[in-house]
């Protein structure tokens, strides 16, 4: 697909989702990191009912010292994988506090160096906590893109390399969210509504297994 194609899908998207925006709840950067750590193998919905508790008590890397691990863990554990998410929570909330005097690292780079962050959730950080472009590829994004033809790539950073040429960098972050919000409303992953979707007519996957 070609990025004259590619574009004309995520203006159709942004007709389809105008208001498409993270769905996590936070109001600091530090906040997003938290959230987003919390997110792996877990809904939006089950992190922001955990985060509204746990960022009462702990809304910054020194008060989540204070908390400590046990108290971390059993806020926390109705996202699951608790026992890991709470042991980077603590230990990224530590290097924070020392080494970035309280605040948030505002580059991909550093971000990655911290415990429990991996390329995705960097991309999240910068892009919506300090309007750094960036295409965060989860689950939606990638099966999004390549179903519908936008990419066609075996793995997340290739994905996320080949959405990165064919998408605008003005638009990078928007095109993340719009995919998603197309992921979970329409191109569900066990059956995707394809009746309802307005992309058919340029969707390799439903000419494919469909037509």
């Amino acid at each position: 697909m070609t990025k004259k194609q590619t574009m004309e899908i995520i203006e159709q998207l942004l007709a389809l989702y105008p208001d498409a925006r993270p769905e996590l709840d936070f109001t600091s950067p530090y906040e997003l990191l938290i959230a987003v750590i919390l997110s792996a193998q877990c809904t939006d919905i089950r992190v922001n009912l955990v985060t509204q508790v746990l960022f009462e008590k702990a809304n910054t890397p020194a008060l989540m010292c204070q908390l400590g691990i046990e108290e971390i863990e059993r806020i926390i554990k109705p996202c699951g994988l608790y026992k890991n998410k709470s042991k980077n929570i603590l230990l990224t909330s530590e290097i924070i506090s020392r080494d970035y005097e309280g605040h948030v690292p505002e580059t991909i780079a550093l971000l990655m160096t911290l415990p429990g962050v991996g390329r995705k959730t960097a991309n999240v950080v910068v892009s919506n906590a300090f309007g750094i472009p960036a295409i965060a590829v989860d689950t939606h994004v990638y099966r999004v893109s390549n179903r519908i033809g936008i990419v066609s790539a075996k793995t997340v950073e290739d994905t996320e390399i080949q959405l990165m040429k064919k998408i605008d960098r003005a638009l990078w972050t928007k095109a993340h969210h719009l995919l998603i919000f197309h992921g979970r409303r329409v191109c569900k992953a066990r059956k995707p509504l394809c009746e309802e979707c307005p992309l058919t007519s340029c969707c390799v996957y439903y000419k494919r297994r469909v037509l």
